[in-house]
């Protein structure tokens, strides 16, 4: 046997049986969580327990993220729109009827994401209306918060059993 073999043997290289996909997952849903609407959730804390100068870096860093947001919707949201629907279409139809493993992984990681994009658009929007200062904002950004960690645990356990899945009907005692 070739040394390449004995890696490719050693280190499985399919989406689902690789450690670094769900390294991938994690990271990502970890962030996702953390970061809401661009703004870090330890400020949302840090104005919730001390109010004054940090709740008005909040609301600043709120304001400037939810205007770039609304922003960029504005001027490209069809266009990201259209691409997002183009590729998540193409990863399913190539996952699903084709049975590309890794074209799956990405759908399973991308959909989500696409949902917890426009979850922070909606959110900006309602931010940019009603423009809640101190604890409403807090709030708003805690029940956006969230929601966005229930996609997460609803994507995590999905992707998971998909995972599960594809690992047993692939494995050698199954054929």
């Amino acid at each position: 046997m070739s040394f390449y073999q004995n890696v490719f043997d050693l280190i499985d290289l399919r989406s689902f049986s690789n450690l670094w996909f769900w390294i991938v997952l994690a990271v990502m849903w970890s962030s996702a969580s953390h970061w809401v609407l661009g703004v870090p959730y330890d400020m949302v804390q840090r104005a919730r327990r001390h109010g004054g100068q940090a709740e008005e870096d909040l609301t600043d860093m709120v304001r400037v993220n939810v205007s770039r947001l609304l922003y960029i919707a504005q001027v490209s949201g069809l266009w990201l729109l259209g691409f997002g629907c183009f590729l998540l279409t193409g990863l399913f139809v190539l996952g699903l009827f084709y049975r590309v493993e890794f074209a799956q992984a990405l759908f399973l990681l991308g959909l989500p994401m696409a949902l917890v994009s426009l979850l922070s658009l909606s959110t900006a929007r309602l931010i940019y209306d009603e423009e809640p200062m101190g604890e409403a904002l807090c709030a708003r950004l805690a029940r956006h918060r969230l929601y966005v960690q229930m996609i997460g645990i609803v994507s995590i356990f999905v992707t998971s059993l998909w995972g599960m899945y594809q690992n047993l009907s692939v494995s050698p005692l199954s054929g």
